[in-house]
């Protein structure tokens, strides 16, 4: 009866990412630790970043389109220009981070903290964003939800 037990928590348990592995679209880094880290231009489209955390990495352009970054950390992270369309960032820490000019079309940002982030110029079309933290957030010149609102300058925690 033990051995019957053992062997199907064996099968139940779940894999571990294994942080080593390159950077490219697919990848499972979930509950890696990047921090610091140079990944500009890196794609991670399609990747399982749950839990991971980039704070104050160089992010510039990266690619996380239809990436699952649930509960990651981009915290003070440099991410201007980066292309996050269809990804699901369901409470994902943006604090402080650089989404300049940054893509978010259809993207799942529901309860996720942009506090004091900076959305200049980018592109909120189509994304979700009930219950997300906007304090002092600027999305001056950014496209809102609606896909034809461009916030006006000086919107400061919400597209004016």
């Amino acid at each position: 009866m033990v051995l019957a037990v053992t062997a199907l928590t064996a099968n139940t348990e779940v894999a571990l990412a294994d942080c080593s592995d390159p950077g490219e679209p697919g990848v499972s880094w979930q509950r890696c630790y990047f921090e610091r880290q140079d990944l500009r231009g890196i794609h991670l489209n399609k990747a399982k970043l749950r839990d991971a955390s980039f704070s104050r990495a160089i992010m510039t352009g990266a690619d996380l389109s239809g990436a699952d970054a649930f509960r990651a950390k981009f915290i003070s992270t440099d991410m201007a220009g980066a292309k996050f369309d269809d990804a699901r960032l369901l409470e994902t820490d943006f604090t402080k981070a650089d989404l300049s000019k940054a893509s978010f079309r259809n993207t799942d940002l529901r309860r996720a903290r942009l506090f004091r982030a900076n959305l200049r110029g980018a592109d909120l079309t189509g994304a979700q964003l009930r219950d997300a933290d906007l304090h002092y957030a600027d999305f001056s010149g950014a496209t809102w939800v609606d896909g034809k609102k461009i916030c006006s300058e000086g919107s400061i925690g919400r597209c004016e």
